[in-house]
């Protein structure tokens, strides 16, 4: 949700087929749509290209924009058209399954303990496997080593250690809060706070827990310990500029930046970037969301066969180090972290503790759906025009009237 690949017409994406519904024969020809951005297409290219090139098949790749892949597929999907294989967002999975999009793989996909636990989670709907994960990250504290060390100062392990340690670190340059919905998530889940109840089906989003979380989000800025964005379209970019510029010590990220933040003046040399678990209510208790991507075979192909193989070969070890090796990428599975070359890899080493602490999302078909309100009212907390419990009671309000209205409330 916060990549964004090379566009491609949405007429070509509707035109690129797998064919339609399963004759019970296997094509031996493969679609596959990659979302990832320019910089890890072509490996996953020829990753997709050097299994089918084993496996006795062939493969399609298209590379399709991140922002449109969700909208285009559903629509192609429903045709009977679309991909094979779909590189999904963790978030898309459930909603795909419970919309009869996507293929049932429980019987394609049987042993699943060398998978972490997070990012398998995604996988799940009603207690069957619709997908197999690709790679996984999450949000961590990001900070200029150097900054904190001229300055005398640790990563904080709380939000009150950076409201103390700011002004030592320029007061609201200490660091810059993206006013987006996922970016709240580290102040929820760190307070001990959840969007859903999902077990018991309720809306807890309006919690005490995320009242507080919120407040504090906005108590950093008002100490003048933290900085925002006036607007919303740009806080990212923004926030991501101001930190590769040195202008600011800290940022919350996640390890798709790390790339695009070496190129800026403050992380020429790269040792410079310093990552850190995000920090909590109290120490050892921050964290941040599971994200990542994974695999997906579209319902009614004419490629079952060979799409299942596709995605196995992808996200085997072997291929995983690959991938990782190459990308600084996190593996979902838990013996590519044993592989030197994904040792040897700083942003996989740095990210490893977050992803151990990363807190699973509500896996669930609205799960997508779950950051629109918030986002919004997120970025109104930010900037005094709502306090947090009426902006957090208006969110679990559109929650319960239009996303998930079958959940009680909180």
């Amino acid at each position: 949700m916060r990549r964004t690949a090379l566009v491609i017409a949405g007429a070509l994406l509707l035109t690129a087929c797998g064919g339609g519904a399963s004759s019970g024969t296997d094509s031996g020809k493969v679609v596959f749509w990659d979302t990832s951005g320019p910089n890890e297409h072509p490996v996953f290219d020829k990753a997709a290209k050097d299994c089918a090139a084993k496996g006795g098949y062939s493969v399609d790749v298209q590379q399709v924009s991140f922002d449109q892949a969700l909208a285009n597929y559903k629509t192609a999907a429903q045709g009977g058209q679309g991909p094979d294989v779909l590189r999904s967002d963790v978030g898309w999975v459930a909603q795909l399954a419970q919309n009869g999009l996507i293929a049932d793989l429980s019987d394609a996909v049987t042993d699943t303990s060398d998978y972490l636990d997070g990012p398998l989670g995604s996988t799940k709907y009603n207690g069957k496997t619709y997908a197999v994960p690709q790679v996984t990250d999450t949000l961590a504290l990001l900070y200029n080593k150097k900054k904190l060390t001229d300055a005398g100062v640790q990563p904080p392990a709380t939000w009150d250690e950076l409201k103390t340690d700011a002004p030592k670190l320029g007061g609201p340059n200490a660091i810059f809060l993206n006013n987006d919905a996922y970016y709240a998530l580290p102040f929820i889940y760190g307070a001990g706070g959840d969007l859903l109840d999902v077990p018991n089906k309720k809306i807890v989003v309006n919690s005490a827990r995320n009242v507080q979380a919120l407040q504090t989000a906005k108590g950093l800025l008002d100490a003048k310990a933290a900085t925002t964005a006036l607007d919303q379209a740009n806080s990212y970019n923004n926030m991501k500029a101001a930190f590769s510029a040195g202008q600011v010590a800290m940022e919350i990220d996640g390890p798709w930046s790390v790339v695009d933040l070496l190129k800026g003046d403050a992380f020429k040399d790269p040792a410079n970037l310093g990552v850190a678990v995000l920090p909590g209510v109290t120490a050892g208790k921050g964290s941040g969301p599971i994200g990542g991507q994974d695999y997906v075979v579209r319902q009614g192909t004419k490629a079952k066969a060979s799409s299942v193989k596709l995605i196995q070969c992808m996200s085997a070890t072997d291929a995983q180090v690959s991938i990782s090796k190459q990308l600084g990428l996190l593996p979902t599975r838990k013996s590519a972290y044993d592989s030197p070359d994904v040792k040897s890899q700083p942003t996989v080493t740095a990210f490893e503790p977050a992803i151990k602490q990363a807190h699973p999302r509500p896996w669930v078909p609205a799960g997508a759906q779950l950051f629109d309100q918030l986002k919004i009212d997120y970025a109104y907390v930010l900037s005094g025009q709502k306090d947090a419990k009426t902006a957090l009671d208006e969110v679990a309000k559109t929650y319960k009237d239009q996303v998930v209205t079958d959940y009680a409330a909180g």
